[in-house]
């Protein structure tokens, strides 16, 4: 098969505010995942896996970490002569200058160079979902149904309010799409992962903005339009998929890594690949009792951790506890401290001893020590095995 010219577009640059403290100073996308990860690397070795190498990765809010973090995409093969990796961040001056106000604006601020890319097919995906997918699949699906666009589907258990909910025909295509809607009909959703024919997509963001004079996320406008033109199939993804948009989804994904029904990270077939900085193993305390947790490399512990996440460089000093928890880099727990159901943020110092969390809720500590926001649990989403 001939592998047509695909031009991927990163979305790097929304704020992540439903995550609260933990984005005030981080870009999302830079955010750890399983210890040893970030965000940002599932998205880029996905396209690294499927062969993708023409990468447009669009920044806007808080870039700092995340660019120290990309290396000009060496680890994922993207530092190259021809294609690799292109940072796109708002400019003044020309077409498309300024900020964007959504991810269907982002596109539209970018048409002039989209249209002369040279791409036959335009691969759009969001940094912050947690998933494993060969593109090039998504490209069959888009050949052989003559799509203009295909969207990437899946199906979730909880509420779909928060989603674009999708119908869809028996052949696969899109019949309806509803974007956050109060009354979803069905759990059927876009994972938003878009695979536009090129020149539709120019098509269309011109259209669009002749028409609203600005465009704002894909849901409001710019899907629609395509569903409407009756040339919008849909492809399944059936493995794991997690939106982590929220404390919940945050702490969710990380607690299912640890019971076994999460994302496949250690598949030697399709690694994550990712930009760590070199550090000794963790060093287990004589006085430690560690169980049914990852532990990551530079950490220190002498406490006690149960079914928790321990991120690089974090200490768990002796006396504290931590039991269902995501403990992020850096962070120290002080003795006579006690976690339950806690994200820790990065480089937190929590020397203040007492009980935090409770089992019905979820407990964010920001950089300071002190609890920034509770969230109680949705009992309606997805919560990991070990939750009692």
């Amino acid at each position: 098969m001939r592998v047509p010219k695909i031009l991927a577009i990163v979305l790097a640059g929304g704020k992540g505010s439903r995550l609260g403290a933990l984005t005030e100073n981080h870009a999302k996308p830079a955010l750890p995942i399983a210890g040893t990860y970030r965000l940002i690397d599932i998205s880029l070795s996905n396209l690294m896996h499927s062969h993708i190498s023409n990468v447009w990765l669009v920044e806007q809010h808080m870039p700092h970490s995340l660019n120290i973090h990309l290396s000009q995409g060496r680890p994922w093969d993207l530092d190259r002569n021809h294609g690799g990796l292109e940072i796109v961040a708002p400019f003044e001056g020309g077409t498309g200058a300024g900020f964007a106000t959504g991810n269907a604006d982002t596109l539209y601020r970018l048409r002039e160079r989209l249209a002369a890319s040279g791409a036959e097919f335009v691969l759009v995906l969001s940094a912050d979902h947690l998933y494993t997918l060969n593109f090039l699949d998504v490209v069959s699906t888009h050949r052989d149904t003559q799509a203009e666009l295909t969207m990437v589907t899946t199906k979730v258990a909880e509420d779909a309010s928060r989603y674009g909910v999708v119908q869809a025909s028996e052949s696969g295509r899109v019949t309806g799409f509803d974007y956050k809607p109060d009354d979803p009909e069905g759990h059927l959703v876009t994972a938003e992962i878009f695979l536009y024919t090129l020149e539709v997509l120019v098509e269309a963001l011109e259209t669009l903005g002749q028409e609203h004079g600005e465009l704002s996320d894909y849901g409001d406008e710019l899907v629609p339009w395509f569903v409407e033109r009756g040339r919008t199939y849909e492809h399944r993804l059936t493995g794991y998929w997690m939106d982590l948009g929220t404390l919940q989804s945050y702490w969710t994904a990380h607690l299912q890594l640890l019971d076994g029904d999460g994302a496949t990270l250690d598949d030697p077939e399709w690694a994550i690949f990712s930009a760590q900085p070199q550090l000794l193993p963790a060093r287990i305390e004589g006085s430690a009792r560690v169980s049914n947790s990852l532990v990551s490399a530079g950490t220190h512990v002498a406490g006690e951790v149960r079914h928790s996440v321990v991120g690089p460089g974090a200490v768990i000093e002796e006396g504290a506890t931590v039991a269902d928890s995501v403990i992020l880099n850096g962070a120290r727990i002080a003795s006579g401290v006690h976690l339950t159901n806690c994200i820790v943020a990065m480089d937190a110092d929590v020397s203040r001893a007492g009980e935090r969390g409770s089992a019905g809720s979820v407990t964010l500590i920001d950089e300071t020590g002190r609890v920034a926001e509770r969230q109680k649990l949705d009992p309606s989403a997805r919560l990991p095995l070990g939750f009692s």
